[in-house]
C-alpha cells in the first residue's frame, strides 16, 4: 500500500460524505422515491465524479489552471444550474411525496450534475495536486474515489429514506424541501466563492 493512499482515502471519505449539491439531491430523491430508485443516480454521480478525477489527472487540470476564464465560466454555469435546481425544489415544497415521485433525479441528471458541480472540480484538482504520485497513479485515485463515494452517497439516500415517514405531513415536507433548497444554494455558492 502506498504511503499516500491512507491520507487519500480519508480525503475521499470527507469529500464524499460532506454535504454538497449532489448529496442533497440524493437525500431528497431517497426520501421521495426510495433506495431502489436511487441506486442508478448514485452510481452515475459517483462514476462521473471519479471520471472527472481521472480526466483532471490526465491533463485537463493543467488546462484549467492555465485558462482561469474557462474555469470561471464552468463555475458560474454550475452555480446557476444548481440555483435553478434549488428554486425548483423550493417551489415544489408543498407537493406530497407521491406527486413528486414522477420527477426523479435520473442517471443523466446525476452524471451531468457532476460536470457543472464546482465542488467536484475543486475536489478533483485538489486530489491530483496533492495525491497523484508515481506510486499512486491517477486511475488508482479515480477507482478508490469511486469505491469510497458509493457508500457515502448511499448513506445520504438512506438518510432521506429514514426521513420519509416524518415527511408524510405536508407541512413537514414543505419545510424539508425548502431547507434542502436553501442548503443546495449555500453549498453551490460557497463552492464558487471559496
Amino acid at each position: 500500500m502506498s504511503s499516500s493512499l491512507l491520507p487519500f482515502i480519508l480525503f475521499a471519505l470527507v469529500a464524499s460524505i460532506s454535504p454538497g449539491p449532489t448529496n442533497l439531491l440524493i437525500l431528497a430523491h431517497g426520501a421521495h422515491n426510495g433506495l431502489r430508485a436511487s441506486l442508478a443516480p448514485i452510481f452515475a454521480a459517483c462514476a462521473a465524479a471519479a471520471a472527472i478525477v481521472w480526466v483532471v489527472g490526465l491533463g485537463l487540470g493543467e488546462v484549467l489552471l492555465r485558462h482561469p476564464l474557462a474555469q470561471q465560466v464552468m463555475s458560474w454555469v454550475g452555480v446557476l444550474w444548481l440555483s435553478r435546481l434549488a428554486w425548483q425544489l423550493f417551489r415544489a415544497a408543498g407537493e406530497p411525496l407521491h406527486a413528486t415521485a414522477r420527477q426523479r433525479f435520473g442517471v443523466g441528471s446525476a452524471a451531468s450534475l457532476q460536470l457543472v458541480n464546482p465542488k467536484v472540480w475543486l475536489m478533483a484538482v485538489a486530489v491530483i495536486g496533492v495525491f497523484a504520485t508515481p506510486g499512486l497513479p491517477v486511475w488508482h485515485l479515480a477507482l478508490v474515489f469511486l469505491i469510497i463515494a458509493l457508500p457515502c452517497m448511499g448513506a445520504w439516500a438512506l438518510l432521506g429514506i429514514g426521513s420519509a415517514r416524518w415527511l408524510r405531513s405536508p407541512r413537514h415536507l414543505q419545510r424539508f424541501n425548502q431547507l434542502l433548497a436553501l442548503l443546495l444554494l449555500v453549498s453551490a455558492w460557497s463552492a464558487l466563492l471559496a
